[in-house]
């Protein structure tokens, strides 16, 4: 093997095991570590396949629709505990020739690092997605609630209902009631791992490290085991971090200057145009909590049981992504039922039914009204 200074001595797994032999190993490159990613991708997924059919062929169409999800998530669980777990190569890594080491050791990883990193890319994500909709809902039911009553309790020291008038005096840019509006309309964003994977694998295509984010968490590289020949180039993709990281910083400019943008357009920084007479009449004529039409249902069974009274007695009654009475039942495509906030925030998320995957559009999920 080409002796390559730039490169540390890795051990081999026989090495590591305990055998006399050493070389010297450099660090795989990207191409090779997506290659290897994309045939364990092709594999999991032809797998997949064959366990929905399986379960479909014991236990009907609608039970495997229904946990496609689980189905799904299990099989990769499979494989990897069958090939990672146990201390052997996927068959990606061996068609690319790559071994998994310790960045910090040089070791082969230890069964803490392999099942920490299984759990970290195949169960957590599960977990979230399944936790983050009920999240959402409560976190943006809560920002609904303190907006409002900020906007009155601002409303109402400007004394705006006996003689409007407006201050010339600059407000300051982060203002409390500022901020929770902006969480409020960037909540889906905030609360979403997108950016953290983006910046995760911008750093990947400069470096060749860590493809994924749970490898970078518990630092697990690869190396390369072929011959490589003196006259051959290792190259990578680091042309593509660029491209990533222009797009990051287009995309923040053009955040950060539709917020500048209404800035200007709303000076006052309570979220109103100065041309909205809706406030005003609000204020004067206020609800029992103004302005959340979101946050205060119009048919809640909870409160009130016979808003929807066709809807059965029991378990029928409740979501089951928020496991609560419904609030504004909406009827999915497919023929489902859950709560308005619920499915629109799951909707947003991935278009697609929570119970059968079936695709949902937002705009062709219908409310409920008894």
């Amino acid at each position: 093997m080409a002796d390559d200074d730039s490169h540390p001595p890795l051990p081999t797994p026989n090495a590591a095991l305990g055998s006399p032999t050493s070389h010297f190993y450099p660090f795989a490159t990207s191409p090779d570590i997506i290659r290897s990613h994309e045939k364990d991708v092709y594999l999991t997924g032809t797998l997949i396949q064959q366990s929905q059919g399986i379960v479909r062929a014991l236990r009907g169409a609608r039970f495997a629709h229904t946990h496609s999800d689980a189905i799904k998530h299990l099989t990769e669980l499979l494989y990897f505990t069958l090939t990672t777990a146990i201390g052997n190569r996927t068959l990606g890594e061996e068609y690319c020739d790559l071994v998994q080491l310790e960045d910090d050791t040089l070791q082969l990883p230890s069964i803490g690092r392999r099942v920490g990193y299984i759990l970290s890319s195949i169960l957590v994500p599960w977990a979230l997605q399944r936790i983050l909709p009920a999240l959402r809902h409560k976190i943006r039911s809560k920002l609904e609630r303190i907006i409002a009553k900020e906007k009155m309790r601002a409303a109402q020291q400007a004394n705006l209902l006996e003689k409007p008038q407006f201050s010339t005096t600059p407000r300051p840019f982060f203002t409390k009631l500022r901020i929770q509006q902006y969480l409020l309309e960037h909540l889906d964003s905030i609360t979403s791992l997108s950016p953290i994977y983006a910046l995760s694998i911008a750093t990947f295509y400069f470096t060749g490290s860590y493809y994924h984010l749970a490898k970078r968490i518990w630092r697990l590289r690869y190396v390369f085991t072929k011959k490589i020949e003196d006259n051959e180039q290792r190259i990578g993709y680091e042309v593509l971090g660029v491209l990533l990281v222009l797009q990051i910083a287009v995309q923040s400019f053009l955040h950060i200057r539709k917020m500048s943008a209404n800035e200007d357009e709303d000076p006052s920084g309570t979220g109103e145009s100065s041309h909205g007479g809706a406030l005003l009449s609000s204020i004067q004529n206020p609800s029992a909590i103004p302005l959340l039409p979101a946050s205060v249902p119009l048919y809640d069974l909870e409160e009130d049981p016979s808003a929807v009274s066709w809807i059965p007695e029991g378990q029928q009654r409740k979501c089951t992504l928020c496991l609560e009475s419904f609030k504004d039942p909406s009827l999915t495509t497919c023929g489902h039922v859950f709560c308005w906030i619920c499915v629109r925030d799951w909707v947003g998320e991935k278009p697609e039914c929570p119970l059968c995957r079936q695709e949902v559009l937002l705009s062709k999920v219908l409310p409920l009204r008894g």
